[in-house]
């Protein structure tokens, strides 16, 4: 795929203020008269997510270790794929900056977290690395936003949340699991490390700072690349 666009990431754990942060980048690029388009992963409207929803609603095990990363992280790489390459293919063009909340780094976050040993992490890591962009040929993102949100602050806003699904606010498998979510936690911030993606620290002297206050920071990082 001819790269004639740049693909900027908004990662985090949940309820770390993607889909709002996301939101509010668009936005202000928008301002700044910039092109711009959004995406979503997993793409809940297309039925090429039926099995991430499978996967995360429990029918595979309500823990999240019942699927080995390797399996869970396929379901959500071929709802990227399908996306990218089918029914949002138009907006990766024409000199667009694409915004996405969550992406192939989604897989890195929350499946690696699964695998303890460091070697073994590590070889999951470039499986999963030569999986999604070279083997799918996924394209690679110009920038990755890491939104550092503790977990002690993520429950709370998560407690707040409906579920992105169904709207409800029974929790998927991940959400409502609290040791994977700290595992999920730790992972990002060896990966965020690992991969050198922008970090931008979402909370300060145990309290969440103010969206206004991430999103002017977020802006200032993009504005770095552009």
């Amino acid at each position: 795929m001819d790269k004639d666009y740049k693909l900027i990431v908004v990662e985090g754990v949940d309820s770390s203020g993607k889909a709002t942060q996301s939101a509010i980048l668009k936005e202000n690029l928008l301002k700044l008269g910039k092109k711009v388009e959004s995406i979503e992963f997993p793409n809940y409207d297309s039925e090429s997510s039926a099995v991430v929803k499978m996967y995360l609603g429990g029918e595979f095990g309500d823990d999240p270790n019942a699927v080995s990363p390797y399996a869970a992280s396929m379901f959500f790489a071929v709802d990227r794929m399908a996306t990218v390459n089918v029914t949002k293919k138009e907006i990766f063009t024409n000199g667009n900056i694409v915004v996405a909340d969550r992406y192939t780094t989604s897989n890195m976050v929350h499946q690696a977290s699964k695998i303890d040993d460091a070697d073994k992490k590590s070889e999951f890591l470039d499986w999963l690395y030569d999986m999604e962009y070279e083997k799918l040929s996924l394209p690679k993102p110009d920038m990755v936003i890491f939104l550092d949100m503790p977990v002690e602050n993520a429950r709370e806003l998560m407690a707040k949340r409906a579920n992105k699904i169904d709207n409800s606010q029974v929790k998927d498998i991940h959400e409502r699991n609290a040791d994977y979510l700290q595992k999920s936690y730790d992972n990002a911030v060896f990966v965020a490390n690992k991969y050198e993606w922008t970090t931008v620290h979402c909370a300060k002297d145990g309290k969440v700072r103010s969206i206004e206050e991430i999103s002017e920071e977020i802006l200032a990082k993009v504005k770095e690349i552009l």
